[in-house]
């Protein structure tokens, strides 16, 4: 007996493994271990690691994040918002730790061209009504 294991995240499959012997995960509750005939299950699993072997191969290894997890006859499905593979521990966390940096890179640059972008429109606002008062047309005429 053996599980088969479907990682997926919302561009593309990440892993489809028929032959698994055993899976190991962490979910709000704590640590957690599947094997073969596990009864039904469902977590999420917010961010963390996910391993699994076949049964005599090596641990492959999934950094999730915004994952949910289900078991259902012998059938692990897990649909996670981002997913990085490796089949070596300290390799998933040099890439783990370029992936965030690649974000956080991200983060700030739209952060800084939104700045950029709401100051433009003060500035083209602060135009508009000018030194001539009120050219928006808001003040009542005759007045």
């Amino acid at each position: 007996m053996s599980l088969h294991l479907t990682l997926t995240t919302p561009l593309r499959i990440e892993a489809d493994v028929p032959d698994v012997a055993s899976l190991r995960a962490e979910d709000a509750s704590g640590d957690f271990g599947i094997l073969p005939g596990h009864a039904d299950f469902l977590t999420v699993i917010g961010a963390g690691v996910m391993r699994w072997r076949a049964a005599s191969g090596p641990w492959h290894y999934a950094a999730l994040r915004g994952a949910v997890l289900s078991v259902h006859a012998d059938a692990v499905r897990v649909a996670a918002r981002e997913a990085i593979l490796s089949d070596d521990l300290s390799h998933l966390r040099a890439e783990v730790s370029a992936a965030r940096a690649r974000a956080e890179d991200t983060r700030r640059s739209l952060r800084s061209q939104s700045a950029r972008l709401h100051a433009r429109a003060i500035r083209q606002l602060m135009r508009q009504l000018g030194p001539g008062g009120d050219s928006l047309g808001l003040e009542e005429a005759g007045t």
